[in-house]
């Protein structure tokens, strides 16, 4: 049991010398088939911005290739980054987890003063050509501090004799770590970042272990809080009617559903064939983006999109299968935690274009087009092949 001043010298000094938190020559190599299978999504994923975006960004830039090149660079950067993050040991990103979620406050806050705004939002930072997204990075910090708090006060959050430490270690501190974010997103009215936020952190507590009952109660006071918001904010109510009757709304917001369903639907079994999409000549909005799932149900048909959630099912399958192989408490959680927040985006994702959920922006990771997400998504990535270096398993 670790004391109040060893908790403290965690958040400034590392337990030993950072150059021995590295993975040198000789250790144990990270798993192939989730290399494999990584690999198999980003290159899918490439190969459909390319075929989605190409009449969208003929008409809009006068250049066909203006999605793919700039992707093309992401995605060859996000393997470097992914390679330089599965170098680094699970003790050296529990180390400096707290810093992390300090700096990722801070970064949203900045938004909220000097934000760059685009599409109606303040919610980037332009740092010369680049823009930084904040919500982006907050998905990946709070699972590691969530995973570091539960591993530094484990024995408190966990404790099933005493009730008190339960409410306070293993429920309320918890939601306060998500609240702070959540509370910086939403003012950034990016309600769609604040739900996958919430459903994070809840699912790492409980997968954490912590009491079912206290978790529960905190659920449903944070669940009519987000109704609320919902109901008494014109912004989300008229995205609920719409939701309601997109067909009643053509012009005036169900557009958007509307043809992503129309591109779902024409794709039948066997689809129209890889690059012959009718409805992404300016039918379906974002087509390169969170609608692309629509484009490959359109071109590739039910088999398409079937082997997009089987090629998502076996990554979860064998993300979830490493951290039942790891031994460290820390690593294990943060490794559930990523996998979890995948499945949370790539369901609410296929949600939003199947017009399941109310229509808001989510977008599909490996397969949307984009800067931050995709950079943060490959050094998650990095993160799950340095934990598999520690599971016990084949290599």
């Amino acid at each position: 049991m670790t004391t109040k001043k060893q908790r403290f010298s965690l958040l400034f000094s590392p337990p030993r010398p950072l150059r021995e938190m590295v993975w040198k020559r000789g250790a144990p190599r990270p798993d192939a088939l989730l290399i494999l299978l990584i690999s198999l999504l980003a290159l899918f994923g490439t190969v459909m911005i390319f075929s989605a975006s190409y009449a969208y960004a003929e008409t809009r830039y006068e250049n066909g290739f203006y999605f793919i090149e700039r992707q093309v660079i992401w995605v060859a950067l996000g393997f470097g980054i992914m390679y330089l993050a599965s170098r680094l040991s699970a003790e050296l990103y529990e180390t400096f987890s707290p810093i992390a979620y300090l700096v990722t406050l801070g970064l949203l806050a900045v938004v909220l003063l000097i934000g760059t705004i685009g599409n109606g939002a303040q919610r980037w930072i332009a740092i010369g050509p680049i823009t930084i997204q904040p919500s982006e990075i907050a998905k990946t910090t709070l699972v590691m501090i969530l995973s570091w708090y539960f591993h530094t006060y484990g024995d408190r959050a966990l404790d099933r004799v005493h009730r008190k430490n339960i409410l306070l270690f293993g429920t309320l501190i918890p939601f306060c770590l998500i609240g702070s974010i959540c509370l910086l997103v939403m003012l950034q009215k990016h309600l769609s970042g604040v739900i996958i936020l919430g459903c994070i952190g809840i699912l790492v507590i409980f997968l954490s272990g912590a009491g079912l009952r206290y978790l529960g109660y905190c659920c449903g006071a944070a669940g009519i809080g987000v109704t609320c918001l919902a109901l008494f904010t014109d912004y989300t109510k008229r995205r609920i009617t719409i939701w309601l009757n997109p067909e009643l709304y053509p012009l005036e917001g169900g557009w958007q559903t509307l043809q992503g369903m129309m591109a779902i639907g024409s794709g039948g079994f066997w689809g129209l064939g890889l690059g012959q999409s009718k409805l992404k000549y300016s039918y379906v909005s974002e087509p390169a983006n969170d609608m692309i799932f629509t484009i490959i149900c359109e071109e590739l048909g039910f088999l398409g999109a079937l082997a997009v959630m089987v090629l998502f099912a076996l990554f979860l399958w064998r993300g979830f299968y490493i951290a039942s192989r790891l031994r460290d408490p820390y690593a294990r959680l943060l490794v559930l935690g990523i996998c979890t927040k995948i499945a949370i985006q790539v369901t609410l994702n296929i949600a939003v274009v199947t017009n399941t959920i109310p229509n808001t922006g989510i977008s599909l990771p490996f397969f949307s087009y984009g800067g931050s997400s995709l950079i943060m998504l490959f050094a998650e990535m990095g993160i799950l092949l340095s934990a598999s270096r520690e599971a016990d398993i084949c290599h």
